[in-house]
């Protein structure tokens, strides 16, 4: 296990989800924001991919052919979001859900070749947990990551309709119960899964001296958020858009820290929380 490998799921997994939003949010948002949030995920992609490529033995995500398959999904969905950045609103704007389709397809694709990848050698039961797990951090990153700039952006475009906001904080909020369930499920799934004799189990790593990771992880990825996201919601609903997207750097910054965490422990027991 090293940093760079956290890092480049880590970095991966905000990219595609920011892939995932464009696809939903609505156009009246304007053509920069769009060209920013791809440019955005591009550039997290690129960044995910010279990690990966600067640790070629990194272990469960280099070798086998999904962890290759992953890597080529990764690559394509970077080559359409740059491509979508360079010609949104310079060419034909029917190609944009193309485009972003293309790019969370190939992003969806490369999350779950990354969940076999690092689960291979695992239960099937694992291996489904595991790609749950990678799919719905994606979505609550990008979730969180483009509905605060999505608020900052009422700042550019003071006559936005507020739904707008009130969209995407709704999906920062489905993705974050989706979330909930997908790690109270793993580390059910860990419990029952432990044999005598097959090691430290999971329940005894999360009562031990090393389970404040796991603890940290449920207060600051899972617990923070989803107050915060509840609170942006109420905030949106009355229009207060500025009061919204204060609360969403707060919260962007918790999901941030649980998601680095939740990787990191995924790395050290194989759970994936």
């Amino acid at each position: 296990m090293s940093l760079t490998t956290i890092l480049f799921f880590f970095l991966s997994h905000l990219g595609i989800g920011i892939i995932f939003t464009l696809v939903f949010v609505a156009r009246a948002a304007g053509v920069k924001f769009f060209r920013f949030n791809a440019g955005l995920a591009a550039m997290l992609l690129v960044v995910a991919l010279a990690f990966r490529y600067g640790v070629p033995d990194a272990p469960g995500a280099g070798s086998g052919g999904a962890a290759r398959g992953g890597l080529l999904a990764l690559e394509a969905a970077m080559a359409a979001a740059v491509v979508y950045w360079a010609t949104v609103g310079r060419m034909l704007a029917s190609i944009r859900p193309l485009l972003a389709g293309t790019a969370a397809g190939a992003g969806l694709l490369a999350l779950v070749l990354q969940a076999l990848a690092i689960a291979a050698g695992h239960s099937w039961a694992v291996q489904v947990m595991t790609a749950a797990s990678f799919v719905s951090s994606a979505a609550l990153l990008g979730g969180a990551c483009t509905a605060m700039v999505l608020g900052h952006w009422y700042l550019v475009i003071p006559s936005m309709d507020v739904r707008h906001l009130q969209s995407m904080v709704m999906w920062h909020m489905v993705s974050m119960a989706v979330r909930l369930v997908v790690v109270a499920a793993a580390v059910a799934l860990a419990f029952a899964a432990w044999q005598p004799g097959a090691g430290p189990s999971f329940r005894r790593y999360v009562l031990s001296i090393d389970g404040i990771f796991f603890w940290q992880r449920v207060l600051f990825g899972l617990a923070g958020p989803a107050v915060l996201s509840y609170l942006t919601w109420e905030t949106a609903k009355i229009r207060s858009t500025q009061s919204a997207t204060g609360i969403l750097y707060v919260d962007l910054f918790t999901v941030i820290v649980g998601e680095i965490l939740a990787k990191y422990i995924l790395l050290a027991t194989h759970v994936p929380v």
